[in-house]
């Protein structure tokens, strides 16, 4: 995967400040489908800002 490593803010809406993989899309996504979770970037903003990554939250936020 080619953007491992490479860093952008300008489409990544996670909120949680203290993650080294936000703005790293792909690290980002490996980390939470490991896990059994959702990237933040799914979500609303309300959802996100939960910290519940999980797919029955992301249902319950209108993602399913």
């Amino acid at each position: 995967m080619g953007c491992i490593g490479e860093q952008s803010f300008d489409h990544c809406t996670c909120t949680y400040t203290a993650c080294d993989k936000r703005g790293r899309c792909c690290e980002c996504v490996i980390y939470h489908r490991g896990k059994g979770e959702v990237p933040g970037c799914f979500f609303s903003p309300d959802g996100e800002r939960s910290y519940d990554r999980s797919l029955k939250n992301l249902c319950k936020d209108g993602g399913c």
